[in-house]
């Protein structure tokens, strides 16, 4: 590494998302200027923002129904109400996931059950296997990005009926073999908070093709009697039931937010190449570092690169914690998920006292060297390849005097 490299700093920001789009910004004054925030407040022959933004998504991803929550945290813990989980019932879900995820199943009363990580960051399949007689529900986090081999999970929770929810706040706009994230399994579950591939600052999408699934999502979301307005819903005769039976826990989107969404969910596609393009100029950067491990992306992922992992395998937890500080001290910052304590948005299945999680070696072994970092689209082509000689620097330098 030249000495030119080594005095290098970094003096853009982690967290500064792009601006929203004007046309999401003309169509947010508009609401505003009517004031016809709530989805069900609409004049005659109006159709809802949100009720748009339902159908456009529903289109988007090739699903019979779509409907528009407060969160991703909501849209799970609304899918896994709708498909039948109970308090007490025990639901699969990832050891390497954020805490939103276990949450949304504790937030129903539900049992966390955790399933291994591999070095490719994503679930490992033979603990899946080993474990699918232990509930009924998968809920599956495709945490930071990474798609598990979605044929070969869907057969064995086929074979063992096993419901698959897919957790897709880091998955917009990705593919398994060409079919979209979330449609792999019975729901599919997206975040549009600010960090993630659309941003509304908050808010949450659910996609089914089973029409009582949709349903009870939709009561359960707080529709009271309006679902017929619900036009990327289910017909009404599949509310005949449901409608009675099914609790209203309040948590829709609201037109503001919808408005804001719509111009973002058109452009996807090109803020995905441009993710891509910044994750794989950090990418060519890291490569053959010595002691770092870029991880793989299989041929048959589509994938949005919103930020980028890598391990640090076999490092002492000193060591790990130097690279960040000297990272840091260059502006350049980075997250880790072994720490023994959560920091920030970073934790690790047993920093959720809330469940009797058994040890996991191997996955614990894995969780100690992943180092995560975001990757805005505030972040130049060139941005990323400065921050890719610092990363590389530092972690040379401390990979020669603490770990080699």
């Amino acid at each position: 590494m030249n000495d030119a490299a080594q005095g290098e700093v970094f003096k853009g920001s982690f967290t500064q998302q792009e601006p929203i789009p004007e046309e999401g910004i003309e169509a947010a004054v508009a609401v505003m200027r009517h004031g016809r925030l709530h989805r069900y407040n609409t004049a005659p022959n109006e159709t809802a923002e949100t009720v748009l933004l339902e159908q456009e998504f529903a289109a988007l991803v090739g699903a019979k129904y779509c409907l528009a929550v407060a969160s991703g945290g909501y849209a799970m813990s609304t899918a896994l109400r709708a498909v039948g989980v109970q308090t007490g019932d025990r639901v699969l879900t990832n050891a390497f996931t954020l805490a939103p995820v276990p949450g949304a199943i504790a937030a129903v009363g539900a049992v966390p059950v955790f399933i291994g990580v591999t070095d490719q960051l994503v679930i490992d399949l033979d603990d899946l296997a080993a474990k699918a007689d232990q509930a009924d529900v998968l809920l599956l986090s495709h945490m930071r990005g990474h798609l598990a081999d979605m044929d070969a999970l869907m057969r064995i929770c086929r074979q063992s009926g096993i419901t698959v929810i897919e957790d897709c706040a880091h998955t917009m706009g990705a593919a398994w073999n060409g079919v979209p994230s979330g449609r792999h399994g019975t729901v599919g579950c997206y975040s549009c908070q600010t960090y993630k591939h659309v941003n509304s600052g908050e808010g949450g999408l659910l996609v089914t093709d089973d029409a009582e699934i949709a349903a009870r999502a939709i009561m359960l979301s707080g529709s009271y009697m309006l679902y017929e307005r619900h036009l990327a819903g289910p017909p009404k005769e599949a509310f005949e039931t449901i409608r009675f039976e099914t609790p209203n826990i309040s948590g829709r989107m609201d037109n503001l937010r919808a408005a804001i969404l719509r111009p973002q969910l058109r452009d996807l596609e090109e803020r995905r190449a441009r993710w891509n393009a910044r994750y794989l100029e950090v990418e060519k950067g890291l490569k053959d570092t010595a002691g770092l491990t870029v991880i793989q992306r299989p041929a048959q992922e589509a994938f949005v690169g919103s930020s980028f992992q890598l391990l640090l395998q076999g490092w002492s937890a000193d060591a790990v914690q130097a690279v960040l500080r000297r990272c840091a001290a260059r502006g350049v910052e980075l997250k880790w998920f072994g720490g023994a304590e959560p920091v920030g948005f970073t934790s690790r299945y047993d920093s959720w006292r809330y469940v009797d999680a058994l040890p996991m070696p191997q996955s614990d072994a894995v969780l100690a060297g992943i180092i995560d970092m975001r990757v805005p689209l505030t972040f130049s082509l060139e941005d990323c390849a400065l921050i890719a000689r610092i990363i590389r620097a530092e972690v040379s330098t401390v990979f020669q005097s603490n770990v080699k």
